[in-house]
């Protein structure tokens, strides 16, 4: 503040200066001190995600072993899957790094995420957007065409970000090869036991096979969840025309896994509702209804009824279901189900509903699996989630019914 000195009288400084001097100094010490500390979190939050991005690094590629298989094809070539071809390097054009984004946008959206993810909604928003946001993973893969020796070279890579299959939240992927339109004769990789981003690292030559021949097939892949006991269950699939594909040399791709083509993604619906006590150490499972279920019957219909079991560390512990519905895909069942679950046990819990065709002659088909718990896919953890965050009150929701 500016005074006039001939006007000022000698002596002390008046309150009010001192008081205007003050307010002053007081806010350049604040404004300063916020500053570092804006420059100090920056620092922080940057060092960490920084150091996050160099511990997660990229999948080694270089894992795994070649082994040798053979198989006589229609057009009198072999397939063999063997040790990679020298002198062919895999061009992968996909395979790159991102830049990393601001730290505080990265902490801004994880929490946004998170919110989103715990947001009740509706029944109908629920169900969209658990199927919408599905993820089958990815596969890495390579094919090349050697005309010296006129052999066609398949090598799968590896896959990442599968979904669990088995109740244990885990899967044992394996891929098998087609060369469409012929079905009958296949290739298959090894399986890898509890692994969702397996590394294969195979290498399959389809040998004695003419050019005009290989560019009037598709390349077809998918991947397939091990069941011991049962039947393998689809994960996803990847289809490529060769005639769109540079053969001259190895090309190596990255694909989405999409949902097979043999019906398993149109299996139906199921809406059900879960209730959690935490007083009473229980968990209360209501069978709604379902809708669009798929026609399992030769008469274009199905005899519908569902299956609950309650499994604990891979253990199954207690089964109840629900009454048949004759002649039905559009099934209302309302029938609730109580399972005691300890509190400490919540974590290792998993519930899987499985709606079944029933059979008088036959063996009961199986139309569609559903498993709830902590490790699931996006969709049934969100339910798993809101039940906890909402105890004592059903929360329902609708639920896509996976192979």
């Amino acid at each position: 503040m500016y005074r006039d000195p001939e006007a000022a009288s000698p002596g002390a400084p008046t309150r009010d200066v001192l008081l205007v001097s003050a307010i002053i100094t007081v806010s350049l010490s604040v404004t300063v001190v916020l500053c570092g500390l804006c420059h100090w979190c920056q620092r922080k939050l940057g060092k960490r995600y920084k150091n996050s991005l160099e511990t997660v690094g990229t999948p080694d590629s270089g894992r795994g072993r070649s082994e040798k298989k053979a198989i006589k094809l229609p057009t009198g070539g072999k397939a063999v899957n063997t040790a990679p071809v020298p002198g062919q390097t895999p061009h992968d054009e996909s395979d790159r790094r991102t830049e990393p984004r601001s730290s505080v946008s990265d902490l801004v959206n994880s929490l946004t995420s998170e919110m989103l993810m715990l947001s009740p909604g509706s029944e109908e928003d629920e169900a969209h957007e658990g199927c919408s946001r599905e993820n089958l993973g990815r596969i890495q893969f390579s094919v090349g065409y050697n005309f010296q020796e006129s052999t066609l070279t398949v090598k799968i890579m590896k896959a990442q970000e599968l979904p669990a299959k088995d109740f244990s939240g885990t899967s044992d992927p394996f891929v098998k090869i087609y060369l469409l339109p012929d079905k009958k004769h296949k290739l298959e990789t090894k399986v890898k036991r509890k692994n969702l981003n397996p590394h294969w690292n195979e290498t399959f030559l389809f040998e004695g096979f003419p050019y005009e021949k290989v560019v009037q097939r598709v390349l077809y892949l998918q991947v397939l969840d091990y069941d011991r006991f049962s039947r393998n269950d689809p994960i996803g699939e990847v289809s490529i025309p060769l005639n769109k594909v540079d053969l001259t040399q190895m090309q190596t791709f990255w694909k989405d896994l999409k949902p097979c083509s043999d019906g398993s993604g149109s299996r139906g619906e199921l809406l059900l509702s879960l209730c959690y006590n935490p007083s009473a150490n229980s968990i209360i499972v209501n069978i709604i209804k379902a809708r669009n279920l798929k026609a399992m019957d030769i008469g274009g219909t199905s005899d519908p009824y569902v299956k609950v079991w309650l499994m604990y560390k891979d253990k199954r512990v207690e089964k109840k279901k629900t009454v048949t519905m004759k002649r039905n895909l559009n099934p209302i069942f309302n029938e609730s189900f109580a399972f005691d679950i300890p509190t400490e046990k919540l974590r290792e819990t998993t519930i899987i509903i499985t709606v079944m065709d029933k059979d008088r002659l036959s063996r009961n088909d199986v139309i569609g699996k559903i498993y709830l718990s902590w490790k699931s896919g996006p969709g049934e953890v969100k339910h798993w989630k809101d039940m906890i965050a909402r105890p004592r009150q059903p929360v329902a929701q609708w639920h896509q019914l996976k192979a």
